[in-house]
């Protein structure tokens, strides 16, 4: 923009774009099951993407349209690459692969490529009949900001989010069992169904990403070691037979009441429960974690934590006096909404 001799964008307009796509993304994805037809949710990556860019690059409501419509129109990725067996790296890639095609779109149709109006609703061929079983999409709300208000925050755990509480819950019992693990004659887990679906896991694990999204690895991460960070999920670790001798002592089971409040909009919990039994009969009280630290309900507790994740990560690539100027401009909220763009990326340039 600034070399077309354009005003830059400020990063006020950024983060309202954001929220706009996180609107797009959950709006679509919190009633319609695209996972259920076996398509990734990474699909709303790329759609909200389109919409949003096409705004960001000047475009009218009609070039939004048309981006939007291709997007619809476009082979959308499948959900095999998170579950066995093939679950790999692209689940790293897979969101900016997405918001990479959405760009791609939004720059066709700010140049004029014409939409397809029928995308979704046409017999036959359209996206409703063809990949989601003829059902048009259903919306709980009107877009607001109803998302991102309620996102939840990967703070203290690398795991997939349903995992967070159940970690959390794992690392409560830790001292009581690091020394009794082999007394351990099963570990009744309790998870919502999404849990159920996506992370319950039995048999070997082949790499990082088979492990991050397997709930009986997590919990007996949490349960062996006390805590949990990126290198539990490495081969080193992996190797450690306690690991899978407590995976298969594991036993999940769906809550129903989890399951009811996990897509109750008003409570939107992420809920798991941990149950140690004893060979002697003998048993742990239950450790059940409602809502991770990430969760909405517990942004009080959880913003400190989150300053320090994010402090540590800037202070791992940028050297001292960088930092502070990262730091300086993002803890200023008029001064980072007042910023512009390519001022506040050049304070990221190594």
């Amino acid at each position: 923009r600034v070399a077309a001799g354009k005003k830059p964008l400020l990063m006020r307009e950024i983060l309202e774009s954001a929220v706009k796509s996180y609107e797009i993304m959950g709006g679509l994805g919190i009633e319609n099951g695209f996972t259920a037809v076996g398509l990734d949710h990474t699909l709303l990556v790329k759609i909200a993407s389109a919409a949003v860019l096409t705004r960001m690059l000047g475009g009218t409501r009609e070039e939004i349209v048309n981006a939007v419509s291709h997007a619809w129109l476009d082979g959308h990725p499948l959900a095999a690459f998170r579950r066995k067996p093939n679950t790999g790296p692209r689940k790293s890639w897979a969101a900016g692969d997405a918001a990479s095609r959405g760009m791609r779109l939004a720059l066709m149709a700010v140049k004029g490529e014409i939409g397809c109006p029928a995308a979704l609703t046409a017999k036959t061929w359209g996206f409703y009949h063809v990949l989601f079983k003829g059902r048009p999409f259903r919306f709980q709300r009107p877009f607001g900001s109803y998302v991102m208000e309620n996102v939840l925050f990967k703070i203290p755990y690398p795991t997939a989010f349903h995992g967070q509480s159940a970690v959390e819950a794992a690392i409560k019992v830790h001292p009581l069992v690091k020394d009794r693990l082999e007394e351990i004659k099963q570990v009744d887990v309790r998870c919502h169904n999404s849990s159920m679906v996506i992370l319950d896991k039995s048999g070997p694990l082949y790499n990082f990403a088979d492990r991050d999204h397997c709930m009986q690895y997590m919990i007996a991460i949490g349960m062996i070691f006390g805590k949990m960070t990126a290198e539990h999920y490495e081969d080193r670790i992996a190797a450690d037979p306690r690991i899978d001798r407590l995976r298969t002592k594991m036993v999940l089971r769906e809550d129903r009441t989890y399951s009811r409040d996990y897509l109750d909009p008003a409570k939107r919990t992420n809920s798991n429960s941990i149950k140690v039994r004893f060979r002697d009969g003998t048993s742990l009280p239950l450790s059940e974690v409602l809502y991770p630290l990430g969760h909405r309900r517990r942004r009080k507790e959880a913003v400190p934590v989150l300053m320090d994740k994010f402090e540590t990560n800037v202070a791992r690539v940028f050297a001292a006096r960088q930092r502070d100027a990262i730091l300086r401009a993002c803890l200023d909220q008029k001064r980072l909404e007042a910023m512009p763009v390519d001022e506040f990326m050049g304070l990221l340039s190594l």
